[in-house]
């Protein structure tokens, strides 16, 4: 398409590079003039004329090269004084204390994201690493599994802990490592650049190590999945100690941790699955590992297609916080992860099963159409699908229900625009996808990061927008739309506050968040013993570095109060979308979508030809 050669260079010809041979002769000439015109030196004359023995001692002999002794001298001289300030500066530069990450040119996106991994290390559960770097954490929850005798999986100790709370929750949590793995799958040249791909790919590790431990994932077939660890009903005036009722450090948790175990829970083990196949793509270089993810993923799966139910189904404890709508959608989304994990064409016919697509809701709009969160991934899956219509246009028979997920996508993404009225805005700016119900803002990071992702989608296609009815809209718009977003929740905003903990200047002090909240000293408080610490007006003793909270109202006003979790509590699969946004919209533009490593599994695709036409018959 470009005229350019084969390494990259442009085809023209510079002047600056195309001397005639007259104008070399020319130059050559003149280095002969002024080579002749020199006066010849001793060592010339000695080639010429013989030797000369009273002129010797003005040189010194190395055996290979003769060379003039104040040369030599000169040269031993600056050499020690070279190696002395060479020391000098070193012991300087060792003293002086670094700060890392400083660097002016650094963009407020990859300061942003710098901090919000540090949330995902302070909510580690179990033993922790040495480099984990959240000083006031400690080991915690080394009993989990091991301490309920009605379940068969003991060692559940690891994971994450999914909020201010030390609940681990499998279904929210899945979703967020299934983020933070399409996040690198993508960008990971950005995260590199960042210095923290090592660091993103560690947390997504973690995350997936506990996983395998939530089910008997050597197995080809599985009865039973963990769903979470620990409980929070505080319904009914209940004073049970648990992980809402009581406020403790994690490291001081002395009550029991009940298991809960489902048999038929479509929607988590789907989800789960989707976490573990995008994660072997992250990790393929690891042979093994990554199939041991993959292995684990197709087990999941099936269990979800052969055991149909919804996981929160039947007034469960995790109903109160992470109720499923439905299973269909993970389907989809599963189905999608597994074919690009695997290659495997089943999983893609039936991700692209018009039947499915219907359940799962593609086809009609309703209220929350086009809202990716941790309950419904349809959005994120035909953005997704759309990514191999664009790239590897795989025809029939997936070309038509392909086509429809593009055509969605498309609609998703005008939605978003300011200049149609799906969806309300502050007066501050921020999108209302979830329709002024608290806890905004983890849907609206996880709709800057399509809006990102898929703009470079359609860049790396060579398309340079897309039709919102009859208007054209440029794929600028929608990183316009990703950044205006992410740009309020960094502090652009009508209260000049970040909404991301330590960063900024103006940021929420009192995060709803037990460890944050209780001081490391050698003080143990007991369940009832921290609730002084979670009633005190006074700011968190321990910032949750890169935490973002619930966010603002629909009034752009915001409440720093602990106790109101609907404005200070932060979550994984928030904190998720955040940290997949921020890299979308890191950098200096230069950096592109990988093309090519999501589809390293997937074979050559060779289109089915159509079946013919039923034969033309006459009407009647």
């Amino acid at each position: 398409m470009y005229g350019r050669d084969p390494w990259g260079g442009p085809l023209e010809i510079h002047a600056a590079d195309s001397a005639t041979d007259d104008d070399r002769s020319r130059n050559l000439q003149d280095y002969d003039r002024a080579a002749l015109s020199r006066p010849l030196d001793e060592t010339q004359q000695s080639w010429l004329l013989g030797p000369a023995e009273q002129k010797k001692k003005k040189y010194v002999d190395l055996g290979c090269i003769i060379v003039s002794r104040k040369i030599f001298l000169w040269t031993v001289g600056t050499l020690l004084v070279s190696g002395f300030l060479a020391g000098f500066i070193t012991l300087i530069v060792k003293t002086v204390p670094r700060h890392h990450h400083s660097h002016a040119s650094t963009d407020n996106y990859t300061l942003a994201l710098r901090k919000a991994l540090m949330f995902f290390n302070a909510q580690r559960s179990g033993k922790l690493p040495r480099h984990n770097n959240v000083s006031w954490r400690g080991n915690s929850c080394l009993q989990d599994g091991k301490s309920d005798p009605s379940t068969v999986v003991k060692d559940l100790v690891g994971g994450y802990y999914d909020a201010g709370d030390a609940i681990k929750f499998n279904f929210p949590a899945s979703f967020a490592m299934t983020m933070l793995s399409w996040s690198v799958i993508e960008y990971s040249v950005k995260y590199e650049a960042a210095g923290e791909l090592s660091h993103v790919k560690d947390i997504i590790k973690w995350g997936a190590d506990y996983f395998l431990k939530t089910f008997n994932s050597s197995a080809d077939t599985i009865d039973r999945v963990v769903a979470q660890v620990g409980v929070g009903d505080t319904s009914g005036g209940s004073t049970t100690p648990n992980d809402h009722y009581c406020w403790m450090r994690p490291e001081a948790i002395d009550y029991d941790r009940p298991v809960t175990e489902c048999h038929s829970c479509s929607d988590l083990a789907a989800e789960m699955a989707a976490a573990l196949a995008s994660a072997s793509i992250v990790f393929k270089d690891s042979k093994a590992y990554s199939q041991k993810l993959v292995h684990g993923a197709r087990t999941l799966f099936k269990f979800a297609r052969d055991q149909r139910g919804r996981y929160s189904a039947g007034g469960s404890d995790a109903a109160l916080f992470y109720n499923s709508s439905s299973y269909w959608d993970e389907f989809v989304w599963g189905g999608a992860w597994l074919y690009y994990a695997t290659g495997n064409t089943s999983y893609l016919q039936l991700a692209t099963t018009p039947g499915i697509a219907k359940h799962a809701g593609a086809f009609w709009g309703g209220p929350d159409y086009g809202v990716l969160s941790w309950d419904n991934k349809l959005a994120g899956a035909q953005v997704l699908l759309s990514r191999l219509r664009l790239f590897l246009s795989p025809g029939y028979p997936y070309e038509e229900i392909l086509r429809t997920f593009h055509n969605q996508t498309s609609i998703i993404m005008c939605s978003y625009l300011p200049v149609f009225p799906s969806f309300n805005r502050t007066k501050g700016g921020l999108i209302q996808l979830n329709h002024g119900r608290p806890q905004p803002l983890q849907y609206v990071v996880n709709a800057a990061f399509l809006a990102a992702v898929y703009s470079d989608y359609l860049d790396a296609a060579d398309t340079p927008g897309w039709y919102c009815g009859p208007n054209f809209y440029s794929t600028d718009v929608l990183r316009d739309f990703a950044r205006t977003q992410i740009d309020y929740i960094l502090g652009k905003n009508p209260r000049k506050m970040s909404y991301i903990a330590g960063f900024g200047n103006h940021y929420p002090k009192h995060v709803h968040h037990r460890g944050a909240s209780i001081p490391k000293n050698k003080i143990k408080y007991n369940c009832k013993g921290g609730w002084k610490w979670r009633d005190s007006s006074k700011p968190n003793p321990n910032t949750i570095m890169g935490a973002m909270v619930a966010g603002p109202d629909k009034h752009d006003g915001f409440h720093d109060v602990r106790t109101n979790y609907n404005y200070t509590e932060p979550t994984l699969a928030g904190n998720a979308g955040l940290v997949a946004a921020l890299v979308a919209l890191s950098g200096d533009g230069s950096a592109k979508i990988d093309k090519n490593t999501i589809f390293s599994a997937v074979p050559p695709m060779f289109p089915t030809t159509p079946p013919p036409p039923a034969p033309w018959k006459p009407g009647m």
